[in-house]
């Protein structure tokens, strides 16, 4: 692992090496890769709803930890506003404190009903948002400790907006008072000396660590995501209000047909679009099936490795940027 370079609030608040979070996956968040993440000298964060049933979440919650070593690991809680998913969620939640998480990435509806008890249990709460607005919006109104914010570029949903991540994570830092995370596109070291040098504290990262060996979906997907460029992700059902940034292939394109043709009616998408065939592709290999999120920061993926090595690329890439910043500066001095 490569000693700390870089010292900002998120890592003094993560009490992190690197000022890297390690972005979540449906599916694939599970206790192997998060705690390759941390071990890795980042934060990384298991999704709570990938794991439905409260008593297996409770194993991996205890796995994370034996795997970790007891360092500290986050999870991930999407907040929803029916009333069904948020009671399920308060189980999780009360399972992850039990555990002795104290790190948590909500996401989704505003996690107002959970912060009570996350305040109680004087939890670290990073919140994820999608548009500058509602990052100001969480920043004023919720009592959390962070900001993350994404831009267009990233995997999964960019939100409505379709801003990019360097004018969202600026306007976002020099607007808000907390610490800001910023994600979407990321996937090389300069790019997080960049993100430092206009004002965030941090950044998340996605796409570039699904190609981790720690990773337990098929190789095939993963290789998919190596030979991958940085135009290889289609954007689908923004007429759904729900834009998805994923691996192209047919189940895009067919969804990217409905939307074309002006289908309104969701049963005509659910085929294509349903939870179970983004996990049977992860399984079975076929990236042609279904929703696979990734981000353009596939471009950077080349390679199939261990977490550790790909935060160490990172490091050591943002060291030579930063290098080249200084001898820049010191051309003129």
């Amino acid at each position: 692992m490569r000693p700390q370079k870089f010292k900002t609030r998120i890592t003094e608040l993560f009490g992190i090496r690197h000022p890297i979070l390690c972005g979540g996956f449906m599916w694939l968040s599970d206790a192997n890769y998060v705690a390759a993440g941390v071990n890795a000298g980042c934060m990384s964060f298991m999704t709570a709803k990938t794991f439905a049933d409260v008593g297996r979440w409770r194993e991996e919650l205890a796995k994370c930890g034996e795997l970790t070593g007891g360092k500290p690991y986050g999870v991930n809680l999407y907040a929803s506003l029916r009333s069904e998913d948020s009671e399920m969620l308060k189980g999780h939640l009360e399972a992850a404190l039990e555990a002795g998480v104290r790190h948590f990435e909500t996401a989704g509806a505003p996690p107002t009903v959970l912060l009570p008890r996350l305040r109680e249990a004087s939890a670290v709460v990073v919140h994820k948002v999608a548009a500058v607005r509602h990052a100001i919006s969480a920043a004023a109104k919720l009592d959390i400790d962070a900001i993350t914010i994404v831009g267009m570029e990233c995997g999964g949903h960019p939100g409505l907006h379709m801003v990019g991540t360097m004018v969202q994570g600026l306007v976002a830092a020099e607007r808000i008072h907390l610490p800001v995370v910023i994600g979407g596109g990321i996937g090389h070291g300069r790019q997080i000396v960049a993100a430092l040098g206009f004002g965030a504290e941090g950044v998340i990262i996605g796409t570039r660590f699904l190609v981790a060996e720690e990773i337990w979906s098929h190789d095939a997907v993963k290789q998919r995501v190596v030979e991958a460029g940085e135009t290889d992700s289609a954007l689908v059902l923004a007429s759904q209000r729900n834009t998805y940034r994923v691996i192209d292939n047919e189940s895009t394109r067919a969804v990217a047909a409905l939307e074309a043709a002006g289908e309104t009616d969701f049963e005509k998408y659910r085929p294509y679009v349903q939870g179970n065939q983004q996990k049977m592709a992860y399984e079975t290999g076929d990236w042609n099936s279904g929703m696979l999120a990734m981000g353009q920061a596939a471009v950077f993926a080349d390679k199939i490795e261990p977490m550790e090595s790909i935060v160490d690329g990172l490091v050591d890439q943002a060291s030579a940027g930063l290098e080249r910043l200084n001898a820049v500066a010191s051309a003129v001095g």
